[in-house]
């Protein structure tokens, strides 16, 4: 992901620095469990002076790979480097013990998933706010008139605050996706070059992944399995969604001709460099645009599973490239949409005046069932109504005004149950209890 979209504390998590802090601490608490377990020679004394003396420079080790062409191995020599450079002339060196049994991918993925639990903890903090946010603004919002629209089109009057309250739950859906992802990433690997544990005691995966919160898989091959990445990917990929999913609403609610609720227009903000007018929904537009770059990234992932055999490194030149893009795109997007909804200008009366425009069809569906009350076949009720709607849509008339007029609806409904229809609480009457049942 490039830097514009890049936060510092995510960029970090996936910065070759962390990595390589990461692959450092594996590889020393691998050797601080061998020693613990007394099996192989390595002593507590020379963990110790690995713990105190590993080291590496970034640098050295892009230096090296050149070279190897081996991301590990350059690694590991850097290290050992550190490792041993004041050890006495002629004493044994502990650099030895360093990597013993293990294979590339071992600390590799280990690492990975370690990275990912990282970058999963900032991301549900994202959406945990995200999701607080909508709240507020669903209370704030609660009693707004709105006309609820379906296709496109007027349907019947709503809340503005149920909007921002089913997004709240969309959101706590997709943080509980994340969080089951989280846990079904955080888990490492030390069993050696096809997951047998041939050269090193599966007591040593139990005791680094305790010390990293990392649990170890029950079975590997030579990598994790790669179901848990793309698990981790499509629950971003979701939760992208979600996002684009507001994002489009606000873009929608923005358009000059409705213009319910716009995006906060910073002062000194420019919207076009040809139209000083303009007053563009551009960040909401990013969201959507950048949504689509990690439902992509979920592809890709789903892609990831199959490999040949017990390993091969197809999946690893995508997964340099979508794993921390999707989180940083994730982690951009939800503080981006965070500030927009804490701060997004919302227009009450010009919702009013919209609900208003048609003349009245919004209570179309209160006049079908009014009818249907009073004894009447629906079919025979709907054809009434339908046809002074259609008198609205095609020549402008009143609903209203045509309703009143209409012998068939007139014969069952007197002048006060006719204006009791067109009474907007009715349709709002349970907005209380569903704030209640969904904990709002």
């Amino acid at each position: 992901m490039i830097d514009r979209y890049t936060r510092p504390e995510m960029g970090h998590i996936f910065s070759l620095e962390n990595k390589y802090a990461i692959w450092q601490e594996i590889e020393v608490l691998a050797c601080e469990a061998q020693a613990e377990l007394g099996k192989i020679g390595i002593s507590k004394d020379e963990a110790q002076w690995i713990r105190d003396h590993a080291n590496f420079e970034k640098a050295k080790v892009d230096e090296i790979e050149e070279v190897t062409r081996h991301d590990v191995i350059a690694f590991l020599t850097n290290m050992k480097e550190y490792i041993d450079a004041d050890v006495p002339e002629g004493e044994p060196k502990p650099s030895r013990w360093v990597h013993y049994g293990m294979t590339s991918s071992d600390l590799g993925d280990t690492a990975l998933c370690y990275q990912l639990t990282q970058a999963c903890d900032l991301i549900i903090e994202d959406v945990k706010k995200l999701g607080e946010i909508c709240k507020r603004r669903a209370f704030e919002e609660r009693n707004t008139l709105c006309a609820g629209r379906t296709h496109g089109i007027h349907a019947e009057p709503m809340t503005f605050g149920m909007k921002f309250g089913s997004w709240a739950w969309e959101l706590k859906r997709d943080l509980d996706r994340l969080e089951d992802a989280r846990k079904n990433v955080a888990f490492g690997a030390i069993s050696g070059a096809v997951g047998t544990y041939s050269n090193i005691d599966p007591k040593i995966e139990q005791m680094v992944g305790k010390k990293l919160g990392l649990t170890p898989v029950r079975l590997a091959t030579q990598v994790i399995q790669r179901d848990r990445h793309a698990e981790f990917v499509t629950s971003i990929a979701i939760c992208s969604s979600t996002l684009e999913k507001i994002a489009t609403e606000v873009r929608n609610l923005q358009r000059t001709d409705i213009r319910e609720a716009e995006e906060y227009f910073s002062p000194g903000q420019k919207g076009s460099s040809a139209m000083p007018h303009k007053r563009n929904p551009i960040n909401c537009e990013r969201i959507s645009g950048m949504a689509r770059l990690n439902r992509g990234n979920a592809v890709a992932a789903l892609e990831d599973i199959t490999l040949w055999h017990e390993r091969d490194i197809s999946h690893s030149s995508v997964e340099r490239v979508i794993l921390p893009d999707s989180s940083i795109n994730l982690d951009y997007c939800t503080q981006k949409l965070t500030d927009i909804i804490d701060k997004l200008l919302v227009y009450p009366d010009k919702m009013l005046h919209d609900m208003n425009r048609t003349g009245g069809l919004i209570y179309s569906q209160r006049i079908l069932l009014s009818v249907v009350d009073k004894g009447v076949l629906r079919e025979d009720a709907y054809k009434w109504v339908q046809r002074n709607a259609m008198k609205r849509w095609m020549e402008g008339q009143d609903f209203r005004t045509s309703v009143e007029q209409d012998p068939d609806i007139t014969k069952y409904l007197t002048k006060e149950e006719i204006d009791d229809c067109f009474d907007y609480k009715y349709f709002l009457r349970h907005v209380d209890m569903i704030f209640e049942r969904f904990g709002l």
